[in-house]
């Protein structure tokens, strides 16, 4: 077993990225994410890999798509409004099917907003932030090993679908310092032979673009990229259950709002009251198929959100209207309560166990 150290979250995922072989990373100091650029600022040079502070989040995305196109290990890091600024740079990313990683540490939105953890990038990530018909693969940990963890899956997923991964976490968890078993460094052995590296006389060019002046070629492409999205649906979705054997109810949350939930499911399990918890790992691809099975047997679900209700969105089309869909939610950098989880169950369980 690999030996533990103590790692700030946002730490952990600059380490992970490295041991998956990233030696490209470019980015722009934002908070709550800032000792993720820092970290690499301090690695980067000394493993012969490259750190660069753009000049602007605009710049930084740019950046990664460059990279991407010669087939390196590429990430960029950033916080709310920086995602924001980046969305026009992944919309090109996706549409030249390009392969990167970009950390999302969220902060309280919309605007400036604040600095304290929130989730209300929920949308921004899983509905495709920029223009046009795409989507990223999108991870979310609960702790600060799953950061190291979901970053290495992340490269991988997306080398091997040719779509740009997100990790997106939350505040809390960047800033948190847990003990973490780092992955073992691997070599990215994925084939690229779409990548511009220089032809030596012995190809014909490759060309990164994500413009196509003929509706019936674009049409084409969008039809062939979401026959991957259809692959990577049923393949890829990850969740977590927890308690769900016999629940009534069923808790659905994602990063810090899962580790509160878990609380409230052994506290009303102690009551008598026989609550679950589904966790997404994946919120794109959405785990529908365990909630529909879930709604199967449950008398109704609670969406803990840090937002005012995204996720429950999926929630309700994954369970088909079949059960009550009730929301559970703190915004503005709060955070629900085990407590405020568990009067929520309470009340849709009408005090009767």
């Amino acid at each position: 077993m690999a030996e533990k150290v103590l790692m700030k979250g946002n730490e952990a995922i600059a380490e992970a990225a490295i041991r998956a072989g990233c030696r490209h990373y470019f980015g722009y100091p934002i908070t709550p994410q800032t000792e993720l650029a820092a970290y690499m600022a301090k690695r980067m040079p000394k493993i012969n890999g490259v750190f660069l502070q753009a000049e602007s989040e605009i710049a930084a995305i740019n950046m990664v798509y460059g990279v991407s196109g010669t087939g390196k290990r590429v990430m960029t890091s950033s916080s709310s409004p920086g995602i924001s600024l980046k969305q026009e740079g992944i919309s090109y990313i996706a549409g030249s099917d390009l392969p990167c990683l970009i950390v999302n540490v969220q902060r309280g939105g919309p605007g400036l907003g604040g600095i304290q953890p929130s989730q209300s990038d929920y949308f921004q990530a899983t509905k495709g932030g920029g223009h046009g018909d795409y989507h990223l693969i999108v991870l979310t940990p609960d702790s600060v090993q799953e950061m190291a963890d979901l970053t290495a899956l992340a490269f991988d997923l997306s080398d091997k679908y040719r779509v740009p991964a997100m990790l997106l976490a939350d505040g809390t968890l960047g800033q948190m310092m847990e003990p973490v078993a780092l992955p073992e460094e691997h070599v990215n052995r994925v084939e690229k032979p779409w990548a511009v590296t220089g032809t030596e006389g012995k190809r014909k060019h490759n060309i990164i673009n994500s413009l196509y002046l003929v509706p019936e070629q674009l049409e084409e492409k969008n039809l062939e990229r979401y026959r991957r999205y259809k692959a990577i649906e049923e393949n890829e979705a990850r969740f977590e259950s927890y308690m769900m054997d016999d629940a009534e109810y069923c808790i659905v949350a994602f990063g810090i709002a899962a580790r509160v939930s878990k609380n409230a499911v052994v506290a009303l399990r102690k009551e008598g009251i026989k609550a679950g918890l589904i966790r997404p790992i994946t919120i794109w691809p959405f785990p529908k198929k365990v909630i529909a099975e879930a709604a199967e047997k449950v008398k109704a679900f609670v969406s803990v959100e840090l937002s005012m209700g995204q996720m429950i969105e999926d929630v309700k089309l994954a369970e088909d209207c079949k059960k009550p869909v009730v929301l559970c939610n703190r915004v503005g950098g709060m955070i629900p309560t085990p407590d405020q989880v568990i009067e929520t169950v309470k009340k849709i369980a009408g005090g009767n166990a």
